[in-house]
């Protein structure tokens, strides 16, 4: 395999030097690099169950957390279950507002009425003995498929599927990959069978489902590595030529390039607008998004989803703003927790408000808010010095229910307790063990000038991707620049562009960061000035071309 001496530097700073590495990672084969879903404990279980419901033709529900993790999977299931032929079952979406995160012993309850014997979860349920509990006593039995912590005993369910138990290789697939892996040994163990509703799937048929594999893989920011990156990578593909009806309103919507599809599409793009389903409006609209095979309805939902997008930024940047203000007059930069909250503000929104004071300053950032049944609930964002989960769990007794990830969470209050969390919250954290958190400190991954800005210089550093956590976007040192020009762009003129000049070549490229103010930098750009540029090379997404995102600035030598 022939590389360049750039690709080669960038893999050996990952620790990826051996040929086989290599090969591995710039080519991975989707069936040597997969993980046998039987390896996953409570697999063989929970196959057995689904056929002995499949034969007796009970209805099924398909419980799933309401983001753009849940839903993806809610869908390949619903996807899964359609091809072969099991048309007795429903999908159940908890509303974000009214219920919040969890699995919810009143939505049992109702699935129960209405003659549901076996409820698969997808991204939710590790924890929840209690409502599982409560399922076994109306004679409901529950495979939980999902990725979150283990904190503590798991609920006596069928089947809990959760890559962080047992002896599976890869412990970082999202909610939707765990929920793909049980379809995924469905098809095996029915073709084993010769199941009748299985001779005529067409092997491999499942990989139409990685497309959202990878939405979720990519929007719930679980690392890029291992089989996350195999998933992501042939997901991405299947993506580029998804036929779902939805996905492509959406993509003209949004006047994405089907063939050079990224992660950054769906970081940035896909991802915001399935999540404003829930926190704007009802889960079920980003559902059906994915599901329908009705051309008119999918425009017609891809157009109500990006009215509830824009409408979900005004209310976040308004909420960012009044956040941001408390913090500064309240806490101290080398307070490392902050915790702000407001009965007006809906938590929904909370957790992207969370994100942006934390990316800010750095840290844990907890905001919480009123629900619609008058219920205190927030969510925290950290940088990954301490873990949201760790967090949760030793401030259990301020808290009513929690659930998350080392880098962010949901949790509920009471009233008489709302008021003690910043103390609670800050005691916890001072008796956890704290991570050292890479700050920038003007490394760099190589360099380059502006002149080698090019297609050719984009089409290399493009054989790593795709980019996210465990493999983030190579960072060039950029020199001899002079700035010609610094303004502030976006509604509220939160996001800064700087244009760039070579001052040996006279190449010029844009440079620009969303959320940033020029004070935000090392070095603070100005109009004349020279400067030396951290940044990443881009396909700019709103003007063509290539683009570079803004690191950081510094002073020229």
């Amino acid at each position: 395999m022939e590389l360049s001496e750039l690709v080669s530097d960038l893999l050996s700073k990952r620790g990826i030097t051996t040929p086989e590495d290599v090969g591995t990672f710039l080519n991975p084969d989707y069936d040597l690099h997969t993980h046998n879903p039987f390896l996953l404990e409570g697999m063989d279980r929970a196959v057995a169950r689904l056929f002995a419901a499949f034969d007796a033709n009970e209805r099924i529900a398909v419980y799933a957390d309401f983001d753009c993790d849940g839903i993806p999977g809610a869908a390949l299931l619903s996807d899964f279950l359609k091809k072969i032929g099991h048309e007795n079952f429903e999908v159940y979406l908890p509303h974000r507002d009214r219920e919040g995160y969890g699995f919810h012993q009143e939505a049992i309850t109702q699935l129960a009425s209405r003659g549901v014997s076996l409820i698969i979860t997808v991204d939710v349920g590790t924890t929840a003995l209690e409502s599982v509990a409560h399922a076994k006593s109306l004679g409901v039995d529950v495979i939980v498929t999902d990725h979150h912590e283990i904190t503590g005993p798991l609920p006596e369910a069928l089947a809990v599927i959760n890559p962080k138990l047992g002896d599976y290789p890869f412990r970082d697939l999202c909610g939707a990959a765990t929920a793909f892996k049980l379809a995924q040994a469905t098809l095996i163990e029915g073709r084993k069978r010769e199941a009748p509703r299985f001779k005529e799937i067409v092997v491999g048929w499942e990989k139409w489902l990685l497309d959202m594999v990878a939405i979720a893989t990519v929007a719930d920011m679980v690392p890029l590595v291992g089989e996350n990156r195999v998933l992501a990578r042939f997901g991405l593909k299947v993506l580029s030529k998804t036929q779902r009806p939805g996905l492509q309103a959406l993509f003209t919507r949004l006047r994405l390039r089907r063939a050079e599809l990224t992660e950054d599409d769906v970081g940035f793009l896909i991802g915001p607008r399935i999540n404003a389903a829930s926190r704007m409006g009802e889960p079920d609209l980003a559902f059906k998004l994915l599901t329908t095979q009705d051309a008119i309805e999918a425009e017609s939902i891809a157009a109500e989803l990006e009215r509830l997008n824009t409408r979900r930024k005004g209310i976040v940047a308004t909420v960012v703003r009044q956040a941001k203000k408390s913090v500064n007059q309240r806490f101290k930069k080398e307070e490392r927790v902050v915790v702000l909250g407001n009965p007006e503000w809906k938590p929904a929104i909370l957790g992207l408000a969370a994100n942006s004071i934390m990316e800010d300053r750095g840290g844990v950032v907890c905001l919480w808010g009123r629900d619609a049944n008058g219920n205190l609930k927030g969510s925290c964002r950290s940088d990954g010095s301490v873990s949201i989960a760790e967090l949760f769990a030793n401030s259990n007794e301020i808290l009513e229910q929690y659930g998350g990830h080392a880098h962010s969470g949901g949790f509920s209050v009471s009233h008489e307790n709302v008021h003690g969390l910043p103390e609670g919250f800050a005691l916890a954290a001072a008796g956890l063990s704290q991570v050292a958190t890479q700050e920038n400190d003007g490394s760099y991954d190589a360099l380059a000038s502006l002149s080698e800005v090019s297609s050719r210089l984009f089409g290399e550093v493009s054989r790593l991707a795709p980019f996210g956590i465990g493999n983030p976007k190579p960072v060039f040192q950029v020199c001899d620049v002079i700035i010609t020009n610094v303004r502030r762009f976006g509604k509220d003129s939160s996001h800064i562009e700087v244009n760039l000049e070579c001052r040996r070549s006279g190449a010029r490229v844009r440079a620009f960061d969303f959320f940033r103010s020029p004070e935000g930098f090392a070095h603070t750009p100005e109009a004349g000035k020279e400067a030396k540029v951290l940044a990443t090379i881009e396909r700019d997404m709103f003007r063509g071309g290539l683009v570079l995102r803004l690191v950081d600035i510094l002073k020229s030598a």
